[in-house]
């Protein structure tokens, strides 16, 4: 990607193998960041304290000789990589390597130059296909989602008990083997509670809450203040642009009438592109999210809970005197998710704003994935516990892989097993 964009890249369209549900962290790996440019004066101190340190190591190279020159060296190595400064040096210069070509495309023929140069040209044109492709994924995407609405929207009918389910619709037809002895337990209490109950409750009480509070990336940004107006949440929609219109989708967050803010719907819009950077067009993956915009919330009085009110004690230098001052600052809120920071023109921001915006397009791209389609899913806790799943694979493949190490060091035939009697941790002193 250019130094010049802003524009941090989702693949929209990526699916986990075996249809599994993607985690957050999982998730981040789909997230492709602009590279951040450290200042200029910032690489020059670096440069000049990494050209100090490489004329210390070789005025004691040229001091010391034999077995001495080995072991100084090996301490002073030692001694440099524990310098945090020298190591942000080093790192600097390996970035700047990152994408350097090897000598070996210079050094061919110029009649074989010319033959790569055609084969990119076809790469760009490759890239320009492809996003074409995206294009018409987006299209039916548009198709399909109007398909799955009258379902979503059936869905929304029973959890805010403007339809109740037949008797047919209730009944789960699942093989009993595929249901874990937990979930038999808690559906055995949920029962139970159910028939202490006196008043038949209505719907799905806090249907999306819960989902919330089930999901770590959405969990995090819900704070306890945020909870009774979450309440209030009847539905999530996703909206795709039209035909012919530029690319892009809206949430929107449907609530009913509350004591907290007017609004019944509040809304947060992605626009995309998918078409190749000129300046870079091998850098194409799939359409980019160029940036989102939230929407205005209209809160009642002393009801917003994005703002918190503060007290300060001020003291006079000259009198002595202390006065109070109230102050009105920021307060943490699912709510500031309406309030995303802006991408500048030039695309140039602060690593803050970089941060928010980059878990903004985490959390808009999996609600439109994956929370909207497959709610009830987090509800009952069955999405993750798939999530879950999938890591416990990974750690029983990664524990495969140490007991194969450690068996193929016993089987070495110049192992020692009194070397390796103390564990890895006791070896500090």
């Amino acid at each position: 990607m250019s130094a010049s964009g802003g524009i941090i890249s989702l693949l929209l369209f990526c699916r986990h193998p075996k249809g599994a549900l993607p985690s957050s962290s999982q998730l981040r790996g789909i997230v492709r960041l602009p590279r951040i440019l450290r200042p200029v004066q910032h690489r020059k101190e670096h440069a000049d304290l990494d050209q100090q340190d490489m004329e210390d190591v070789e005025e004691l190279e040229e001091e010391e000789t034999g077995e001495d020159t080995k072991s100084k060296a090996k301490q002073l190595t030692a001694q440099m990589m524990q310098n945090p400064q020298i190591l942000a040096a080093l790192q600097e210069r390996l970035d700047d390597l990152v994408g350097t070509p090897t000598g070996y495309i210079e050094s061919l023929p110029k009649v074989v130059k010319r033959r790569v140069n055609a084969l990119k040209n076809l790469q760009v044109k490759c890239a320009q296909i492809e996003a074409k492709f995206y294009e018409e994924v987006h299209e039916l995407e548009r198709k399909y989602a109007a398909l799955y609405q009258p379902l979503f929207d059936k869905r929304s009918d029973i959890i805010n008990a403007t339809y109740e389910p037949t008797e047919e619709e209730c009944e789960w037809k699942v093989d009993e083997e595929e249901i874990s002895e937990d979930l038999k337990d808690k559906a055995k209490i949920e029962d139970e509670k159910k028939d202490e109950e006196k008043e038949d409750p209505k719907g799905i009480p806090e249907f999306w809450l819960t989902v919330f509070k089930n999901v770590d990336l959405l969990s995090d940004m819900v704070q306890e203040h945020d909870e009774p107006i979450l309440k209030h949440l009847k539905d999530i929609k996703v909206k795709f642009s039209e035909a012919g219109q530029p690319m892009s989708f809206t949430l929107e967050f449907l609530f009913e009438p509350n004591e907290y803010f007017t609004n019944e719907v509040l809304t947060k819009s992605y626009k995309m592109r998918s078409e190749p950077d000129e300046s870079d067009p091998f850098s194409f993956d799939g359409p980019e999210i160029m940036g989102c915009t939230g929407c205005h919330i209209d809160w009642k009085k002393g009801k917003n809970v994005t703002l918190k009110t503060i007290k300060k004690k001020q003291k006079h230098k000259g009198r002595g005197t202390v006065r109070t001052v109230t102050k009105t600052v920021p307060n943490d809120s699912f709510f500031n998710f309406f309030s995303p920071p802006e991408v500048p023109e030039n695309g140039e921001m602060d690593d803050d704003a970089e941060a928010i915006l980059t878990a903004d397009f985490e959390i808009g791209h999996f609600l439109r994935e994956r929370i909207i389609p497959r709610s009830v899913l987090y509800f009952t806790g069955e999405a993750i516990e798939d999530d879950d799943d999938d890591y416990d694979e990974e750690g029983e493949e990664a524990d495969d892989e140490e007991g194969e190490e450690e068996a193929d060091e016993e089987n070495d035939p110049d192992y020692e097993p009194k070397k390796d009697q103390n564990p890895a941790e006791c070896k500090q002193q």
